[in-house]
């Protein structure tokens, strides 16, 4: 049980030591991973929708 305290102490201490991001910084980058997870999800569905239809023209002949 001592271990289990020590071990959440030092946790504790660690934590303090920690460089926390600015709220607007961390909006900005959440809005980049968003806006660059969009791109990226837009353009998987526009080259799936290409070959399924590439596909489906060779498979109909």
């Amino acid at each position: 049980m001592k271990k289990i305290f020590s071990y959440f102490s030092e946790v504790l201490v660690e934590l303090k030591k920690v460089s926390w991001p600015k709220r607007n910084e961390v909006i900005q980058l959440l809005s980049l991973v968003v806006a660059i997870s969009a791109i990226v999800a837009i353009f998987v569905g526009v080259v799936d929708f290409g070959l399924t239809k590439l596909l489906e023209s060779l498979l109909a002949k």
